[in-house]
């Protein structure tokens, strides 16, 4: 077994997330677009808004500005010429993936979903679910709360006000999403619009014979393992949320087939694997905000162990107790972590605000501030946003402000 050092992994794991390259000079199409998902084989979806939705940050991360019309077709539109790339599931969380990884999902492989809680629901109103089905497949794509108009008296509310308050309509909808049965057509200001996967997926995928669990756990464990460069078992296994037992069970018989192997980092307390030929450059060059749902950054013990960067999201913890702020950016620079910037997208104004930024020990700050600049420039313009306006909290801020206004003035 190979030893290869924390720095070695560090350095792998962001050649496989897409950040050992530059950024495209021109303007980007949808070859690159395809090119990265090959890498991240997922986006994670979050109805979070407050500076930019999860699923278009990871792609501004690594290609830099480009048009978000672009991500949507892929997701949300299909044409001959243009044939649908993405298609919603439950992957890692509501996660955007290869239509050709869709049926892999469906396999067994993957641990059953929260959906499973209105199997009950639908066995007691099996007319209700093929209403649902029917009025999908008159008008589709079609949300939720029309679905509850057109199949009359069903959507009322469950005792109590469990299930987030859901309509019985909405948990139907959800479970025939869970299980495979509907998907999600388009969405339109982010509510997703439900219709028939035959409508949605190529006929190629639907007419792909059923794959055994077995084989697509060990393919989405290869997924996982290329899109990470070198992880540990528990991590293979968190990038779709597979279970431990088929996750083991499949590590092992990759590592005996020559598709992964066994490599030893200084420093970890547990084996870790990696696709042969996995890329390990010696210097990484990189500038980048990763939202709090980038891929690079999803197992927050991971991120502690590469990086050295405790990190959690705080947006639940209430305002006075949060450290950083209310919607923190990690910010890449080169190999490191180097700062922490809380985000804000204000329409009203216009602008970026940036209520907060920190920077991390030990970090070069007029290098640090320099190239966060630069970066809120760009995130401001991709968003068409005038401005970036700088808070007041944090280590970070006062020589955030001065470089950003150097860069007005230059």
């Amino acid at each position: 077994m190979e030893t290869i050092t924390a720095a070695g992994a560090r350095r792998a794991a962001l050649a496989a997330q897409g950040f050992g390259q530059p950024r495209p000079s021109g303007v980007v199409n949808r070859g690159h677009l395809a090119r990265l998902m090959e890498r991240l084989k997922l986006l994670q979806l979050d109805s979070v808004n407050v500076a930019v939705r999860a699923h278009y940050m990871p792609v501004f991360s690594r290609l830099g500005a480009y048009p978000m019309s672009l991500l949507d077709e892929a997701a949300w539109a299909h044409s001959a010429r243009r044939p649908r790339m993405l298609v919603e599931y439950w992957a890692h969380e509501a996660s955007l993936l290869p239509v050709a990884d869709w049926p892999l999902l469906f396999s067994g492989a993957k641990r059953h979903g929260w959906w499973r809680h209105y199997r009950e629901l639908v066995e007691d109103n099996p007319g209700l679910a093929e209403a649902v089905l029917t009025a999908v497949k008159e008008v589709g794509p079609v949300g939720a709360g029309t679905l509850e108009d057109m199949v009359g008296g069903a959507g009322r509310r469950p005792r109590g006000g469990s299930w987030w308050g859901r309509t019985e309509v909405k948990r139907i909808c959800e479970f025939l999403f869970g299980t495979g049965q509907l998907t999600t057509g388009t969405r339109v200001n982010f509510q997703r619009l439900y219709d028939l996967p035959e409508r949605v997926l190529p006929p190629e995928v639907l007419a792909a014979p059923p794959v055994d669990a077995g084989e697509a756990a060990r393919r989405l464990i290869g997924n996982a393992a290329a899109a990470l460069g070198v992880a540990t078992e528990p991590e293979l296994r968190d990038y779709y949320r597979l279970g431990p037992d088929i996750c083991r069970a499949a590590v092992g018989e990759l590592v005996d087939a020559g598709e992964l192997e066994a490599v030893a980092v200084r420093g970890w307390n547990a084996p870790a694997y990696r696709r042969p030929g996995a890329r390990m450059p010696r210097a990484v060059s990189a500038c980048a905000l990763l939202c709090p749902f980038d891929p690079l950054i999803w197992e927050r013990a991971r991120t502690e162990r590469l990086f050295g960067f405790r990190y959690r999201i705080e947006i639940y913890t209430p305002a006075h107790k949060r450290e950083h702020g209310y919607y923190v950016f990690p910010f890449l620079l080169d190999d490191a972590l180097v700062a922490r910037v809380d985000l804000k997208t204000d329409r009203v104004a216009n602008v970026l605000r940036v209520p907060g930024a920190f920077a991390e020990p030990e970090v070069a700050v007029p290098r640090v501030a320099a190239e966060l600049a630069a970066e809120l420039r760009l995130m401001a313009g991709w968003l068409d946003l005038d401005d970036v306006v700088v808070g007041e909290r944090g280590d970070l801020v006062a020589p955030l402000a001065v470089a950003l206004a150097a860069r007005s003035a230059g």
